[in-house]
């Protein structure tokens, strides 16, 4: 396949050259060939930009030999990483011409893309994706990151709303990870090319603050450098020195996290010295040179050479006082480490003999994948998988140690809990109490950089949700947490055993849309949490159930008819008074509340409907009036001879002998009551049915309620109206 442009020869020898700056071994065939079947793949495809679409995949591997080289596989990979899923070339051709290796890495990047095309997937799914891909070939993330990198930088181009997606998606997945591997100089670009995108004014205004203020920082740091400079060339090391570069998403940040403004933020200087030595101990040989020029201020010195954080970054960082009192913040590091701090996993292989052989540092990076993996089931809330995510990708870490002085790394605000659970997952489901440094000390305690922590464990212990309160790594908080699961799932089963027992004894049939009514009338979000409950004994099933029977009888009383006995109640009284008046005036009872006598009542005057008689706790009243009072008026029920209204009685108990005699009793014997009407049936040895009878008030009415309630095999008492209906 031959091409005759001769900008793309051009392109192609740049890409050739890069890799053999770059790589320790280039397949230049391979390369061109590569080159040459992406190109004819995209020939007719074009950008949002209106540019070649070509121009991608060559940009994708040229970030892959320039920023984050690692071998020529990676970059023809890059260079082919869309090819199989926009043109017409299959993975089995892929796979036949450039080998297994290449076709699984493009497979890879290409299905970790389709996933970002849907728009009902999780960030939480996404993040699986990357963590599989990850797992299979480290490769596969490295391409994606590179791919992302460019779109970022061609994000112009694409209308704002799809900017704001990719840019939010990108600061919250995409940086996160190259922060994980240490590829320090991709997050830095992709986290000020999100934040651009997704708060452009912040972002032009620091920049515009910077742009003013480099002048003034840049002689700052070269007063600050110059004595240094004088001494390390005294010494005779070779180093580069030079003024930290100021990202503008982490000054935003600053600024937001601490509350201050750009000023106060950007007066902190920054200086970075690399060794051309990789003699590590040199370092530490700068750090004294620099202590004899200014005065390290004690607290905030880090030795990550010694103890190296878990992407493997290596530094020293002090803080000294430079001229004018103003703080410095010095890293030394060598050229090594200094790859290995910007290129991350990249550089961490470029510096081994066997590159894809087992390796300690890079197992550590699965092991990690793979905990996630271990410690999260599908079915976990997506949020907290996200927020545990980016936790662990992005905490600071403290460094604590075994009794026997092992060594180990934990996000900052751990606890004794959370090293258990690094330890082993059985330590930390048995962990009864700790010891840091020899004393004991409660479970919740926050473990400091330099502890040396004892788990005392027990058999009998077992995680409880309190844990999940103060826990901080993923490993602790998804292990308490699927323990819990596992316990509540228990809890689940043995309440539904309980509820069915009890159903049967009772005789009782309901179906689920019944449970679920009855679940949130008992205000339990579902069944699961109905049956927790039952078997925790929160709920007292007999309570619950009996009004069930008494549902059935409630059916059975409404046939009865509510509105019948309202029509007699009201009729009995004698109308409805208007100002005091038995005024001609027409008038209606209100469905939504169906006052009857004895109820406190107000008019409601209506546009050709006359007036509307409500209770005055009518909730629907309550709205009418927010839109007219005046349209109020008093009314009330008319006074009989005897200064008594119709009222009614729902009943509902055991069908036994001599109950009949026991209810008319309980009614007539208080204050001489008189009883209007008795409507009473028996089935299954229930009875269930209505009494009608004069009471002088609604205190009246109460009392004998209470009597009633007191009759042996009564189940329930309650006062005929529309709202205890069911």
């Amino acid at each position: 396949m031959a091409i005759s442009i001769t900008k793309n020869k051009r392109i192609m020898e740049e890409l050739l050259e890069t890799c053999r700056a770059n790589l320790p071994n280039v397949n230049e065939e391979m390369i061109k060939k590569a080159f040459e079947l992406s190109f004819e793949a995209h020939k007719n495809d074009f950008r949002a930009s209106g540019e070649p679409y070509f121009n991608h995949p060559y940009e994708v591997a040229m970030i892959v030999a320039r920023e984050i080289p690692l071998d020529d596989v990676s970059v023809i990979s890059a260079l082919l990483h869309d090819v199989v899923e926009d043109t017409e070339f299959d993975l089995q051709f892929i796979m036949k011409e450039f080998g297994k290796e290449v076709a699984e890495i493009v497979d890879g990047v290409t299905k970790m893309g389709g996933v970002f095309k849907g728009q009902d997937i999780t960030q939480a799914e996404n993040y699986r994706k990357l963590l599989l891909s990850m797992v299979k070939d480290v490769r596969v993330i490295l391409v994606k990151f590179a791919d992302r990198l460019h779109n970022m930088r061609t994000l112009e181009f694409v209308n704002p709303e799809k900017q704001r997606r990719i840019a939010r998606e990108t600061l919250e997945i995409y940086a996160p990870f190259a922060h994980r591997f240490g590829l320090a100089r991709v997050k830095w670009e992709l986290e000020d090319l999100s934040f651009k995108y997704l708060n452009k004014e912040a972002y032009e205004e620091i920049a515009r603050k910077i742009k003013n203020k480099r002048r003034e920082r840049e002689a700052y740091i070269n007063r600050f450098i110059s004595p240094i400079v004088e001494k390390l060339k005294e010494h005779e090391i070779k180093f580069e020195i030079n003024g930290r570069p100021k990202h503008l998403y982490s000054v935003y940040r600053k600024m937001i996290k601490r509350n201050k403004p750009f000023e106060e933020i950007y007066d902190l200087f920054a200086v970075r010295i690399i060794l051309d030595s990789n003699d590590s101990n040199e370092c530490y040989y700068v750090l004294g040179v620099i202590n004899q020029i200014y005065i390290p201020v004690p607290d905030r010195f880090k030795d990550y050479v010694s103890i190296p954080k878990t992407n493997n970054y290596q530094s020293i960082h002090t803080t000294v006082i430079g001229p004018e009192g103003k703080l410095v913040e010095v890293q030394i590091r060598t050229r090594q480490m200094h790859e290995v701090a910007e290129k991350g996993v990249a550089a961490h292989w470029k510096y081994k003999e066997n590159k894809f052989t087992s390796d300690a540092d890079l197992e550590n990076w699965v092991n990690w994948i793979r905990d996630v993996f271990e410690n999260a089931s599908r079915d976990e809330a997506s949020k907290e998988i996200l927020a545990s995510f980016k936790l662990n990708l992005y905490q600071d870490e403290i460094y604590v140690f075994t009794p026997k002085g092992d060594l180990r790394r934990l996000p900052v605000n751990s606890t004794p809990v959370d090293f258990a659970f690094d330890i082993h997952s059985k330590v930390g489901y048995h962990c009864i109490g700790a010891k840091v440094n020899g004393k004991i000390v409660p479970l919740d305690t926050i473990l400091h950089s330099g502890d040396q922590v004892e788990v005392i464990i027990s058999k009998n212990q077992h995680p409880n949700r309190n844990w999940s309160m103060f826990v901080t790594t993923h490993k602790a908080k998804a292990a308490i947490r699927k323990w819990i699961n596992k316990e509540e799932d228990m809890l689940i089963q043995n309440g539904k055993d309980i509820w069915e027992k009890k159903l049967k004894k009772l005789k009782i049939s309901m179906n689920s849309d019944d449970l679920i009514k009855l679940s949130k009338s008992l205000k339990y979000d579902g069944s699961g949490q109905f049956f927790k409950a039952v078997a925790m004994e929160k709920v007292d099933l007999d309570e619950v159930l009996t009004p069930k029977k008494e549902k059935e009888a409630k059916d059975a009383i409404n046939e009865l008819g509510f509105d019948s006995f309202a029509n007699i109640a009201r009729n009995d009284a004698g109308g409805i008074l208007v100002d005091g008046k038995s005024e001609n005036v027409m008038y209606s009872f209100a469905k939504c509340c169906n006052p009857i006598p004895g109820d406190p009542i107000v008019g409601y005057i209506t546009i050709g409907e006359g007036i509307k008689i409500h209770r005055k706790t009518c909730d629907d009243l309550i709205n009418l009036v927010k839109k007219g009072e005046n349209r109020l008026i008093p009314v009330q029920w008319p006074t009989t001879d005897a200064n008594l209204f119709v009222a009614g009685i729902t009943i509902v108990g055991e069908d036994v002998p001599g109950i009949l005699k026991d209810i008319s009793h309980s009614i007539t014997s208080y204050q001489n009551t008189n009883i209007k009407t008795v409507n009473i049936a028996a089935n299954n040895s229930m009875f269930k049915g209505t009494i009608t009878l004069y009471v002088k008030n609604l205190d009246h009415l109460s009392r004998i309620i209470e009597r009633l309630k007191k009759n042996k095999g009564i189940y329930t008492v309650e006062r005929f109206d529309s709202t205890n209906l069911v």
